[in-house]
């Protein structure tokens, strides 16, 4: 609504009557559709308002602010220390690591990322580029990661300091009419006298009502003839102790992982593995690591046993318990026989050892064309089955006259197929079997290349005794070796024998080191109890107030609630009864008693 002052001040306002054409003024500003009737002369509006002058405007009639480079980098400032962003960052924190469950992690499974290469040839490329098998160190999760940190620092901030202004404050004064307020109720001050009780003044209905209120955690503070009084600030303690706590969980997860380390090894039964860097077979340490801070023990296992369902016919097979029975040995200790189990780690050493999987480990004996014992040793073979039907690969650099490599099956429980194939119909070693493709040639492993134990690349190697297939269409001067425990083949050209010992069990052992664990699960259990706390206590503000009248005192009582707070209004009236209970004044529903 347009309005138009004399210079003089309002009290010579004046109704502007342009003469001109309606929707023209004599600025030539449009003003179509303007009510020119001054509104300092409505009788409603108040006597201390004041017309703020009216900001120039563009062509467009929006008045527009000018934002200089510091008012920008304010403004995105505050958006970004906003407690929406950094809900809305909390929760993209959480789908960015949605991959890391999805597909296997390069420092926590290294082989799983070879198989998923091989499972998924068309896929791996996709996966790899974007990152995924290294989710936690990806470009765009630790972007994420740190705008979620910088968000939460510029959030607390502020308001760790507002609030502890708030608690050294006192309760605000009593506002002018309680009657707007939630829980409003208004009582005389009627007392009963017949028993010798002086009668109450306004000052002794306060000082009653500010004892009970700081009687029931709050905090008061008197206006004349009013208490105002305020609880429920550890509401917001509790919402700055989860946002700490997740601040604190955020840079101890940070710290750990730059001093941590994971690291997996293959251990045979009946053999020994020495936390030393040497015996890892991959082993991925944190920005910050060094070999100081691997701790020296030793673990071997002594056995490993399955226990497989037998009874049921439908699960006959399924592994139902795993335990690796370990003797541990630390520098001035005593060795401890302990068991090792499934989601049962170990702590040995400030680290924890996890049983991650088993296999069989193949026991051969290789002699080259000399005689001499090129090779014996336990070979393990992986799992490609629920049958652990097993493949593996045995390399003999040290034969004479040429190295030799072969690529193994290995069957738990053979059986042969209509077809002539072997396979294997269940996981338990009831009749083991072991088939070889055997190669002779250089086996590369002096390139300076690092060369995968469980891969052998035959194109530049001569079969020397290989059953052609499909897939390996490879001729040789025999048939691929066939050998079941105690067997023993020679091999074609006076290349030496293959003698196959039997199988023993090995177990697939990560060793994870992190020292920021206990830091975490401090952090979480704060962050579970500020969240309660700032859920479920209210904050609220309730007022006494004694009100001298021509009939003598009626005392009201009123509550605010900062946020929601269905319980305020009950607060109030138990408040109103305790408070006229006290003073000898009955409440309203027992109000009969005393008038005659």
């Amino acid at each position: 609504m347009a309005r138009s002052s004399d210079e003089s001040g309002p009290e010579k306002a004046t109704v502007q009557s342009p003469p001109e054409a309606p929707g023209h003024d004599t600025t030539g500003l449009d003003t179509t559709g303007l009510d020119s009737t001054d509104e300092r002369a409505d009788p409603l509006r108040p006597a201390d308002h004041f017309d703020s002058p009216v900001p120039a405007t563009r062509g467009d009639g929006i008045a527009q602010p000018r934002l200089g480079p510091i008012g920008y980098v304010r403004f995105f400032w505050r958006q970004l220390t906003s407690m929406r962003t950094a809900l809305f960052l909390l929760m993209l924190l959480a789908v960015a690591a949605i991959p890391g469950s999805l597909v296997p992690q390069t420092s926590s499974d290294p082989n799983g990322v070879a198989q998923y290469k091989l499972d998924h040839p068309a896929l791996y490329p996709f996966v790899k580029d974007f990152g995924l098998f290294n989710t936690y160190t990806t470009p765009w999760f630790s972007a994420v990661y740190l705008l979620l940190f910088i968000s939460l620092v510029g959030c607390i901030i502020p308001r760790t300091k507002h609030h502890f202004d708030a608690l050294r404050a006192a309760p605000p004064k009593t506002p002018a009419r309680l009657s707007r307020l939630a829980g409003f109720q208004s009582h005389p001050l009627v007392q009963d006298l017949d028993g010798g009780r002086a009668p109450a003044s306004a000052e002794i209905a306060i000082a009653t009502a500010r004892s009970q209120l700081r009687r029931s955690g709050y905090r008061t503070k008197v206006y004349g003839d009013s208490v105002s009084a305020e609880r429920g600030y550890l509401r917001e303690t509790g919402n700055l102790v989860f946002h700490m706590a997740l601040l604190g969980v955020l840079v101890t997860v940070a710290i750990g992982g730059g001093f941590g380390y994971t690291g997996q090894r293959v251990v045979v039964a009946g053999q020994t593995f020495s936390n030393v860097l040497g015996s890892y077979d991959s082993f991925n340490p944190g920005r910050w690591f060094n070999d100081s801070q691997l701790v020296p023990y030793n673990v071997k296992i002594d056995n490993f046993t399955v226990k497989y369902e037998e009874k049921i016919q439908a699960a006959l097979g399924t592994p139902i318990d795993y335990n690796a029975k370990v003797t541990t040995s630390e520098p001035h200790k005593a060795s401890k026989t302990q068991n090792l189990r499934v989601n049962d780690p170990l702590e040995i050493g400030g680290t924890q050892v996890y049983l991650l999987g088993n296999g069989y480990a193949v026991n051969v004996t290789v002699r080259d064309g000399k005689g001499n014992i090129a090779l014996k040793d336990s070979i393990p073979f992986l799992p490609q089955d629920n049958n652990l039907t097993s493949l593996g690969v045995i390399k003999v650099p040290d034969a004479q006259p040429t190295q030799l490599g072969m690529i193994g099956f290995f069957y738990p429980s053979a059986v042969k197929s209509a077809s002539g194939a072997l396979a294997s119909n269940y996981p338990d070693d009831i009749n083991p079997e072991l088939t070889l493709d055997v190669y002779s040639g250089n086996l590369g492993l002096n390139d300076g290349v690092p060369k995968s134990v469980y891969t052998l690349n035959t194109d530049n190697l001569k079969p020397v005794a290989v059953t052609p297939t499909a897939v390996n269409p490879a001729k040789a001067p025999e048939k691929a070796l066939t050998l079941t425990p105690g067997q023993t083949a020679t091999l074609p050209n006076g290349l030496g024998t293959v003698q196959f010992n039997g199988v023993t069990r090995y177990v697939s052992l990560d060793v994870h080191h992190d020292p920021s664990q206990y830091y975490v699960l401090i952090f979480a259990i704060l962050i579970v109890l500020g969240l309660l706390t700032g859920l479920f206590v209210p904050r609220r503000r309730v007022w006494v107030k004694a009100v001298q009248g021509d009939d003598g005192i009626r005392l009201e009582y009123a509550g605010l609630a900062r946020g929601e707070d269905p319980t305020l209004e009950r607060a109030v009236n138990d408040l109103a009864k305790k408070h006229l209970a006290s003073l000898g004044s009955p409440v309203a529903s027992d109000r009969r008693k005393v008038i005659k």
